[in-house]
This record gives structure tokens, sequence and C-alpha cells, in this order.
């Protein structure tokens, strides 16, 4: 998958990398044409369509396998060539394809953009830190090619981007994302100081140039503009507040760290002396994305999202897999932490995990959101064929439950359809990507009451019982 290789026989002799951030990767292999004589001649029908066929001519045009064989003259190293033999296939599981695909795609990106590095806002999260994972492992596949041969283009290009000249290679992947990678918790009172160590300790890691960017002064002056024009100032639901305010009140939170995120990232290479513009990194991921869970034009969007067609289990099996395989032990504390957006105000103690629930503000699970995004898109599944689907396969579960989730989930689907038209560049990974400008050209204005289908399922439902 994504592999060239040389097959002889059916027997695998070479294979090139699934992910290499070179252009071009040539692999070679000494082959006996009588084996593959002898193997054609072993299957009946290829003789009785050579019985059936003219023999060509001899002439420059064509060779004959009786006129190529093994050159028995030694080599360089003294000896004489062998045939190649069979090797075991390399599979990457999902995991690894999750962090090593986009890692190629975004030193591709980077390289072809004229850009200087990156700018992330790095939340502590599961998303976020998915997102600078990737970038690691991009660091650490260049630092190697080049470390390898210095004169090869990707360290040409690795020296032009970090700004050094001579024959200058990263004596580490860290000492690379030092230079090209910028990340940044943009906190503010309702940020916990569990998420914003844990966002240290990856940049840390990660050897990233790391800032702790506090906003509630920006938050405090648009709601002050708000109040001179309005007199009203709006409040939280905890605090009394409406739906409606509640919502505005986590949106301008979310809104301003992107406005905060270009302003760094076309201002902190001249901060550091240096030359040209960070290109924006987003980490929204597919499950979110097809439940419209994200405020548009937040931090969601970006210049291009590593993450954008992954989805949320395959993202905690990443940085499982990441924390094993670059040892990096808060990875896998932040796979095991609950997704949080943290934008309303903490209960409790500040050091405890925040109160405020990802899964319970959707009101779905990330599971159930994956088998939905399945469904919807693979199986061409609308609300009725769903349910109906759902209810063999959640064998255990209440079809009036069954039916609850998916007029659920249809309803938030149809409903933020919309923040599809305006998602950012993703690298394409997942099969039910709903990524509208690429991958999912469907309508984006629903009847979001599915009146027609929501009363098949009641009616079925009733049935059921």
């Amino acid at each position: 998958d994504g592999c060239s290789m040389i097959v002889l026989n059916g027997q695998v002799l070479v294979q090139a990398g699934q992910f290499d951030i070179h252009d071009v990767e040539v692999v070679v292999a000494t082959v006996d044409l009588n084996d593959i004589k002898s193997y054609r001649a072993s299957i009946s029908s290829f003789g009785v369509q050579v019985a059936q066929t003219k023999r060509a001519e001899r002439s420059p045009e064509h060779i004959f396998c009786e006129d190529v064989k093994l050159i028995r003259r030694r080599n360089e190293k003294g000896a004489f060539p062998t045939p190649s033999v069979e090797i075991k296939l390399k599979y990457h599981r999902p995991e690894e394809e999750c962090c090593l695909g986009p890692a190629c795609w975004m030193w591709d990106y980077l390289r072809r953009s004229g850009a200087s590095g990156f700018f992330l806002p790095l939340s502590g999260g599961a998303d976020s830190t998915s997102t600078a994972t990737i970038v690691h492992s991009m660091c650490i596949l260049v630092y190697k090619a080049a470390k390898k041969d210095p004169n090869s283009l990707v360290a040409k290009d690795c020296r032009r981007i970090c700004g050094e000249k001579g024959q200058w290679v990263p004596h580490s992947s860290q000492d690379m994302a030092n230079k090209i990678f910028h990340t940044s918790f943009m906190g503010t009172d309702y940020s916990s100081t569990e998420t914003r160590d844990r966002a240290q300790k990856v940049a840390d890691q990660i050897g990233a140039y790391h800032q702790h960017v506090t906003i509630d002064g920006i938050v405090k002056a648009i709601l002050a503009m708000f109040f001179m024009v309005t007199t009203l100032k709006p409040r939280f639901l905890s605090q009394g507040g409406t739906r409606s305010e509640d919502l505005a009140l986590q949106n301008i939170q979310a809104r301003i760290r992107m406005v905060v995120a270009y302003l760094f990232a076309q201002l902190l290479p001249w901060v550091r002396n240096r030359s040209g513009f960070l290109l924006v990194l987003g980490s929204a991921n597919v499950d979110e994305g097809l439940r419209g869970y994200m405020t548009k034009y937040d931090c969601s969007s970006a210049d291009l999202n590593p993450i954008g067609a992954i989805s949320k289990g395959d993202l905690k099996l990443m940085l499982k897999w990441a924390a094993i395989e670059y040892k990096s032990p808060v990875l896998e504390e932040v796979a095991n932490a609950t997704p949080t957006a943290e934008l309303v105000p903490i209960v409790g103690d500040v050091k405890t995990a925040h109160t405020q629930s990802d899964e319970e503000d959707m009101g779905m699970s990330y599971a159930d959101l994956g088998q939905y995004g399945r469904l919807r898109k693979l199986s061409l599944c609308g609300p009725v064929s769903m349910f109906r689907k759902l209810c063999v396969i959640w064998d255990t579960t209440e079809p009036k439950e069954v039916a609850a989730k998916v007029k659920r989930f249809f309803f938030f689907y149809s409903v933020n359809r919309h923040k599809m038209c305006t998602i950012t560049p993703a690298y394409h990974a997942e099969g039910y990507s709903p990524d509208d400008n690429r991958f999912d050209l469907r309508q984006f204005l629903y009847n979001t009451k599915w009146t027609r289908q929501f009363a098949v399922i009641d009616k079925e439902v009733i049935e059921m019982e």
C-alpha cells in the first residue's frame, strides 16, 4: 500500500519504504530470468497460449529470455552476484500510518510553501498533541535523512527552511524542531494547570519553541466593548445565563485564539531574528467535523490540518504508539486524559481535571461518532437505514435508545453541515471524512427536523416494541 516493490513469481524480493520524505527512492534486485521461464512453463494455460502464438522474429527490438543470463562477474566487493532472496513484507499498523503519512505530507507542504516553519496552538489535549507528535515524527525523518547524506535534497531543504548555511545538519530532531516548530498554550481563567503542564511537557520533549499566552485581557476588552454598545453582560449557564450567552462566551475565546495564532505566526520569526512566516496548524479531528463540534473560525481554522480526517480513536492509538516509539511517556498521559475544551468556569480545585467534558457537551461518545461516520459515508446510510443497521449492531441496546441516538446525530450533523464548507485542508486518511471541499460533496442545507425519516424510525420503534 503506497510501496514500490520488485516481485518475482509471487515472491517479494525488495520493498521500498511506504512513507519517505525523498522525492525519489530507487530499489534494485538481482533476478534469474530462468526462474520466470520455469514458473511460466509450469502453468499449462501459458503453454497453450504459447503454442498458439507465432514466435516473434529476432530483431534489436526484442530480447528473449534465453539470451539473458546471470553475469558471472565479480562485483566491487570481490563476490559473484547472487539472485535476491524473498523478504518478509513490512506492514504498518494504522496508528503508525496516522503518524508517518501526515508527517511526510507536512514536510512536502512546508518545503514547497516557502514558509520557515509551523505554529500550533497547543492545549495539552489529545488533538493538538497529536498534531505536535506528527511534526515531531517529521523532524525525526528529516534529521535522519539529512544526517545520512548532508548533500541530499532533503538536507538542502532543511538548511534553507532552518536558515542555516554550509554543510549544517541538525544534531537531533529536537534541534530542528526548535528552529521550525512554534507552539503556544493560550490560557484563560478557565484553563486548568493540568493541561498547561501537559502542553509544556509535550513541547519540551519535542523541542518546540513554546510560549504561554494569557488571552483573558483580550476577552475582557471585547466584552467591555459589547457592554458599551448594549449595556448587557452575558453570563455562563452555571452563572444563571442562557444557552445563547454561554455559547457566545465560549466562542469568543475560541475565535480569539485563531486571531492570536495568526499574529504569532507572522511575527515570531521576526521576534527570533529570522525571516519568513509560519504556517498555522489546525487540530480538529474527523469526528468533531462530522458532529460539528467546533467553533467556526476558531483554532480549527488554519493553513493545514494533519489530523482533519483521522478519528479520535485512531489518534489515541497513535499517541500510545508514539509514547513507546519515541520514548515520550507524556503522550500516554495525554491519550488517557478526558477530552475537554476548557471554555467554561472550573468547578472545584483548579489543579484537578476540568469539569467540562467534550463527550458530555456533544451528547455522544467518540466511539459512537466513528460508527455514525462509517455508516453515513461508507455504507451510504441515511437516518432510517442507519437506525436499522445499528439495531442489529447494538443488539443489547433498546430500539428506542438507538432511535434517540440516531436522531441526535443527524440533527447535529445537518445543523452544523455549513461548517464543512470552510474546513481547513487536511490529510485524507479516514474514508468517512465530511470535508465538503474535497471528499464529501453533499448539500450543506438540510431540513434538520428530518420529518419523514424520523417518522419512519418512530413507527419502526413501536413495531419492534
